[in-house]
């Protein structure tokens, strides 16, 4: 497998594929990338350490003109034989590293495009990937791609065009595989960092959200339970997909990651774990169905034209229903007192109200009391009506500038930062319905014509600098998102906004995972009873992106704290795992867990999914079933496992 990037995804991802996969691996990363560290955890770092001794070691090798042809021959097998001699496990045709500024046709060839099984493009530039994708298609048709673009709508063409690609270039032979590194499977996947990471730092920032995967028209929808009371065990919906941190205060300080040990988060645990887990927090399903492909809805406020509502102040609608209150009591009143029609009195009142009625020479003293009161109602009803018409005008001049935090506003969450990764966030917080005040210290930043459209308060401002985030509203605020590209920035806003309030929740997006260890550790040192959360995006969006490169029955993932659950739709057959087996026998705690029987009878009041399968009903190879999985466990049910050591 190839994978090409310019930042911290690529090299987690090649880190993922090597060490949940056991797949063979070339890593494509500009030169500069030589002096940066890549951001990887636990066994990974160690694969990761290597990767990086073999870019000096094809360094040195082009230094002293060992393979300077260009070739994928003598130098890729150089590379490969150091690698080899490192303990790297790789075979003779395959270069563990790669140094290129970009993605070229002859940087591709090199890399063993022509012979690989899947190519994951992650630059960062949208346009980067979709050129390398093309020339990709064109050198090996039957290659598996991955592409990482911003641009859904877009990525939605692209991923079509380049199948449709796939599929005149191949012409549907059964019999074009040649070798074992070719497959059938030529599909392109579209991935959104972005889009992956959102939901989780959303998530956390506010507990008990809806964590939802859907593709393909499938919708698997997942909610976060909050632990129940003592001794009580939480509602465990269709299934309960994981139970969560015993302890928010995580003493391990690894932060729900695999070495917070038996008191971290568990996934997919058998029903003795569940019924054991009393007082803890869990991930249920909630739904499994077939849906139109339709987004979540939107939350208030949405849209260009502004609501009702936000025409007017309180304080105008309030004198206004006033005012509407005195002229029907007045009508009322001339009603009883004249004994005139009632609809003929409400006449009499407004006329008298706007000054163009008769002066009530010879009535009624009470006549002329009221009329004298409805004049007098009429010139507090003017100064009313010019503050109502000042106020329209103003919110429609202000509907396309920034709105300012309200006065009184309290309890909402303060996002900083508008990029990429803070734009999607926004949107999820606003699909919840959850106010937000956004940070952004660029007004031209990607993010702030969408919080204009979606009329959410923004503070233009450098949030290092001081009064920003009071103008944020931080004091009364309900958490904070600190997601800028920064570390010392999301570090430096985090400990300021600790300062003017001790038990503010805190999430903070860090590059270096090392980094975020230590940050972590001293926060919840320094603020035990607060909320803390540090999360990397590449952390978060790198299982998606290399289950997608296992091939197209990946339907999503969703994070469990710092741990990730992925969802596919696998044929029983060929899976000795499954096939065969009961539900009861195939769930494998830890694993893997069978949740529906998809029939792919959609349609006649069906969903075509059968998710209250019974645990004695046996698995057969026509059967197509819809599971969660571990990392482990998938890359176990896929086989890559034994077919990487020979079995």
């Amino acid at each position: 497998m190839v994978v090409c990037g310019d930042d911290g995804l690529a090299h987690r991802l090649a880190a993922e594929l090597r060490h949940a996969y056991e797949e063979q691996v070339t890593l494509v990363v500009p030169p500069s990338e030589r002096t940066v560290r890549p951001p990887v955890v636990g066994r990974a770092r160690a694969v990761s350490a290597a990767l990086l001794d073999r870019v000096v070691s094809a360094a040195v090798s082009r230094a002293t003109g060992t393979g300077s042809n260009g070739s994928a021959g003598t130098g890729a097998r150089g590379a490969a034989g150091g690698a080899a001699a490192g303990g790297g496990g790789e075979d003779g045709g395959v270069r563990p590293l790669l140094e290129a500024a970009e993605p070229t046709e002859a940087v591709l060839a090199e890399a063993g495009v022509e012979r690989a099984a899947a190519l994951a493009l992650v630059y960062d530039d949208d346009e980067t990937n979709i050129r390398a994708a093309l020339t990709a298609r064109r050198l090996n048709p039957r290659l598996r791609l991955v592409l990482r673009l911003y641009n859904r709508r877009l990525g939605q063409h692209i991923e079509d065009l380049l199948d449709q690609a796939a599929a005149l270039a191949v012409g549907g032979a059964a019999d074009g595989a040649a070798g074992g590194a070719v497959v059938a499977d030529a599909s392109t996947t579209v991935l959104s960092d972005a889009d992956t990471a959102a939901p989780a730092l959303a998530a956390t920032a506010v507990a008990g959200t809806t964590k939802v995967v859907q593709t393909d028209g499938l919708l698997l929808r997942a909610v976060e339970r909050p632990p129940p009371g003592p001794g009580r065990v939480a509602d465990p919906g269709l299934a309960t997909l994981a139970l969560l941190s015993s302890t928010s205060n995580d003493p391990a300080f690894a932060d729900g990651s695999e070495a917070s040990g038996e008191q971290g988060p568990r996934l997919l645990p058998d029903a003795a774990t569940v019924a054991a887990a009393t007082g803890r927090g869990s991930v249920v399903l909630e739904q499994v169905a077939y849906s139109a492909g339709t987004a979540l809805p939107p939350g208030r406020g949405v849209g260009v034209v502004a609501p009702f509502a936000s025409l007017f102040s309180r304080r105008l609608r309030w004198s206004l229903a006033g005012l509407v209150g005195c002229v029907i009591a007045l009508a009322v009143a001339l009603w009883l007192a004249t004994g005139i029609h009632p609809l003929g009195a409400l006449y009499l009142t407004l006329l008298d109200l706007f000054a163009i009625n008769d002066p009530a020479v010879g009535s009624s003293t009470e006549r002329q009391v009221l009329q004298l009161l409805s004049g007098l109602v009429g010139l507090l009803l003017l100064p009313v009506l010019l503050a109502a018409v000042l106020e329209a005008l103003g919110t429609f001049r202000g509907a396309g500038s920034l709105r300012k935090p309200p006065r009184g506003l309290g309890g909402h969450v303060v996002l900083l930062g508008l990029g990429k990764i803070g734009t999607r966030v926004l949107t999820r917080l606003r699909e919840l319905d959850i106010p937000v005040v956004c940070v952004e210290a660029t007004p031209e930043a990607r993010g702030v014509a969408v919080a204009r459209r979606l009329r959410v308060p923004v503070v233009l401002g450098d949030v290092t600098q001081e009064g920003v985030l009071e103008a944020a509203k931080i004091r009364r605020a309900h958490a904070l998102l600190a997601v800028t590209s920064s570390d010392t920035t999301n570090l430096e806003a985090a400990l300021y906004a600790r300062s003017l309030r001790p038990d503010l929740r805190v999430v903070l997006r860090l590059y270096d995972d090392d980094f975020a260890t230590a940050v972590y550790r001293t926060l919840r040192a320094a603020h035990p009873h607060a909320l803390t959360r540090s999360r990397s995006v590449s952390h978060l969006a790198a299982p998606s992106f290399a289950g997608a490169m296992m091939g197209r029955q990946i339907l999503g993932a969703i994070p469990v704290e710092r741990r990730v659950l992925l969802f596919a739709a696998l044929e029983v057959a060929g899976h000795g795992q499954l096939e065969g087996r009961t539900v009861g026998e195939a769930f494998r705690a830890g694993y893997w867990r069978v949740l529906a029987l998809d029939t792919g009878e959609e349609g006649r009041g069906g969903s075509g999914l059968v998710w209250d399968l019974p645990e004695t009903y046996v698995l057969r190879g026509a059967d197509r079933v819809v599971l969660a999985a571990t990392r482990r466990g998938l890359a176990e049910l896929l086989g890559r496992r034994r077919r990487a050591s020979g079995v």
